[in-house]
């Protein structure tokens, strides 16, 4: 498609995978790519307070004399749905940007940074960076002819804050640096957010993004020179980039200049553009644009042999897609509307000849490969190639002219390669239960690279021959850590209503099963994200210290298809928080931990799940890390760019069953009077333009408020940070070295950062 289909994770994600350090599911690095839109008062003087011990409630560790947290000052906002009245008091902390709400940000991060400043937390930042310090390589990823191959990887020496994009002629040629976003800004925080070669690697379309925000300016660089060309598109939150086969230019998709619009109109009216090389953005041309549907979205590709446009089309977040193209002079003439029902999910592959290659998970929640031919598109039509299985298809390629096909079995991948046909081949040997990234060839190619990682197996590259079926290591990443010492189970528990969830748990080898180990337990759960099994080397210094990380699987994530996510989206939300309590449930069961000694983590989607589970059930869990979270189901569509999760969640005032549901689990208005909740750490940055800071803030201002006093609630407020993509190596440090002393504290146990324990 255009070159070559990136996994969409930055490579510093194997380091640190989410905000704190638990995984996205997205953690086996590889190149940045553009296609990730497809898939948001009163000050007190803490200074000279000094921080007490902490004691024991009822089994949850609190705050004898923390300092008090700031005030934050009550308004009288009211709003109904559907004749019941919600209170929202602290509705001036949406105004994220104002002297009132940056003041009462900054004076909670202070509150936190002395609750953890000392000499443990210093040594365990040290630790961190001895376990962080050591070279990473991706993947390579290849252009080019067979004569004129051309090979890119991401690199980084071990602590520079952002990875570096380097380029070499051939298997054996000499490697020179293309790209080094370390130089554009003193502290790390300008991001390479975004990479999109021409199919001949000559040309190289990059966007930079500042502080966190989704928002980039795409830059063209020349690859034999490596100088820039003088274009520069701006404000390109989302975008993709589609190359044209003669290199002139490439389409991209575009939201309104800000200014241009009403603020909350920002995200919507997205539209697709060309832009020729050497033209000015504003010559652009329009190439499609749908105003009567502003919610709409687009994202251009184009195939392999440069004859197919198409438009993959969505709304929000929602999986169903649709289909439109043009063919053969993709500069002028209307686009097909080959797949318009919005009914499934549609993922084009390839041409091959006159039939396009798709997967679709339309009568098949696990996914099938079928082809159209496009002048008889009718569903009736088309044929299956590869039906559906037991498996999940997570993706397909075509390398080597046969199709190399992603599946999930139980949370984990295999591949598996079939003939054009939908005959099957062969599998690939994969070393062991774990995730695969990185697959990337091309049409013809006799070879292909990939990358693989398990739980306790640090992301390794590799190269396989098609011909030879042989699976062949090259240059990949050695982390300081002998994963030797550490072992992963996979269980299977059963939540609330019978389903066998999987979870995935590593920790020492021959760990006592007493209930004594701290434990994190991490999910995310949503938006058909699956979590899969990787390696982090900053998780190691948790596994170092005798702690135990957990898994798991929960609904809402794809690990078994389209019907996984249904069953816990929309009003079946609740079977995801079901499910992650039960996973503590099962830990504190089979003696992996205790209640006192069980902390869960969860980022995003993920903050959502933690921060709606503690506020059900306090008594299960000893501490929450909750990380850029959702937390305002009643408004959380009229803040930043919620209007895309619509489909995942529902809207409040769109009807009485939708905000019933909604009001029902929404963290901010479950909170209860006089509650003692275990520790909460909340964080969140004020670069963060994905899920925006006023939903940890109005947390973090109503649990202050209503919980019993007794009841420790910190906010981490991070600045020129954002939703966690591109964050600089020494802030992702920072992070995790102050998430894990706050643990400590916690849970009442010194953090030697060594392996002593």
């Amino acid at each position: 498609m255009g070159g070559i289909v990136f996994a969409a994770a930055a490579m510093s994600k194997e380091i640190c995978q989410f905000n704190g350090f638990g995984p996205t599911g997205q953690d086996a690095y590889t190149l940045p790519n553009f296609r990730e839109a497809n898939l948001n008062r009163a000050k007190r003087a803490l200074l000279g307070l000094m921080l007490m011990p902490l004691i024991t409630v009822e089994g949850v560790a609190t705050a004898a004399d923390v300092p008090p947290p700031p005030v934050a000052e009550k308004g009288d906002v009211v709003d109904t749905y559907f004749g019941v009245k919600v209170a929202d008091p602290y509705r001036w902390l949406e105004d994220v940007h104002s002297d009132q709400t940056q003041t009462y940000a900054k004076a909670q991060n202070a509150r936190f940074r002395q609750y953890v400043a000392g000499q443990e937390r210093d040594a365990i930042r040290k630790r961190l960076t001895e376990l962080t310090d050591y070279p990473r390589v991706s993947a390579p990823s290849r252009y080019g002819t067979d004569s004129e191959l051309r090979l890119v990887v991401s690199r980084n020496a071990g602590l520079q804050n952002q990875d570096l994009l380097y380029v070499r002629d051939g298997v054996d040629g000499k490697e020179r640096l293309l790209i080094d976003p370390n130089k554009l800004s003193a502290d790390g925080t300008i991001a390479l957010s975004g990479a999109e070669f021409t199919t001949d690697g000559k040309l190289l379309a990059y966007g930079l993004s500042a502080g966190g925000s989704d928002q980039k300016e795409i830059h063209v660089r020349n690859v034999d020179t490596g100088e820039d060309l003088p274009d520069v598109l701006k404000w390109c939150r989302f975008a993709g980039v589609a190359w044209k086969k003669d290199n002139s230019g490439f389409f991209y998709n575009k939201y309104p200049t800000p200014g241009t619009v009403p603020a909350e109109e920002e995200t919507l009216h997205c539209r697709v553009y060309f832009h020729k090389l050497g033209t000015e953005q504003s010559a652009d041309t329009l190439v499609y644009e749908r105003p009567d549907d502003p919610v709409m979205s687009f994202g251009p590709q184009i195939t392999e042999d440069g004859s197919y446009l198409f438009l993959d089309i969505h709304h929000g977040t929602n999986v169903q897609t649709r289909l439109y193209y043009r063919h053969g002079d993709l500069d002028k003439g209307d686009f097909v509307k080959l797949l318009d029902a919005e009914n499934a999910e549609y993922r084009v592959i390839d041409n091959i000849g006159d039939a396009l290659y798709l997967f679709t998970n339309k009568d098949a929640s696990r996914g099938r490969v079928i082809t159209i031919d496009p002048a008889k598109p009718n569903p009736s039509d088309w044929k299956t190639i590869i039906p559906q299985t037991d498996d999940a298809i997570d993706g397909v390629q075509v390398i080597n002219n046969q199709l190399v096909v992603t599946v999930m079995r139980d949370a984990h991948q295999l591949i598996r390669i079939y003939n054009l046909d939908g005959s099957h081949d062969r599998d690939v040997p994969l070393p062991e239960i774990g995730s695969v990234g990185g697959i990337n060839g091309m049409k013809h190619d006799a070879f292909m690279y990939l990358s693989f990682t398990s739980m306790s197996r640090p992301l390794t590259n590799y190269r396989y021959d098609f011909k030879s079926g042989q699976l062949s290591e090259v240059e990949s990443s050695k982390p300081p850590v002998d994963p030797s010492k550490f072992e992963t189970e996979q269980v299977f528990y059963p939540s609330a209503d019978g389903t066998k969830v999987p979870m995935f748990i590593v920790h020492k080898k021959g760990m006592q099963l007493d209930g004594a180990a701290p434990t994190i337990l991490y999910a995310y759960g949503g938006f058909a994200i699956s979590t899969l099994p990787r390696f982090s080397s900053t998780r190691a210094a948790w596994l170092e210290q005798g702690g135990v990380y957990a898994i798991a699987n929960i609904r809402g994530g794809a690990e078994y298809g389209e019907a996984w996510h249904q069953a816990a989206m929309l009003e079946n939300r609740q079977r995801a928080f079901d499910d992650f309590e039960a996973a503590a449930k099962y830990l504190v069961e089979k003696k992996y931990t205790r209640v006192n000694r069980l902390a869960i983590e969860g980022g995003s989607n993920g903050g959502l799940l933690v921060a709606t589970c503690v506020v059900q059930r306090p008594d299960l869990f000893g501490a929450v890390l909750c990380h850029v979270p959702v937390i305002d189901m009643m408004r959380y569509n009229k803040m930043g760019i919620g209007h895309f999760w619509v489909g995942e969640y529902g809207d409040a005032s769109h009807s009485q069953k939708e905000f019933e549901y909604l009001h029902a689990y929404s963290p901010m208005h479950n909170v209860k009077e006089g509650q003692l909740y275990p520790p909460i750490l909340i964080t969140t940055g004020d670069g963060d333009d994905r899920v925006v800071p006023s939903h940890p803030l109005k947390f973090c201002a109503t649990l202050q408020e209503k919980a019993d006093p007794k009841s420790l609630v910190f906010l981490r407020f991070e600045s020129k940070a954002g939703h966690g993509g591109g964050k600089p190596i020494a802030k992702v440090l920072d992070e995790v070295a102050d998430g894990y002393e706050f643990l400590a504290k916690v849970f009442g146990f010194q953090f030697e950062p060594s392996e002593t324990k």
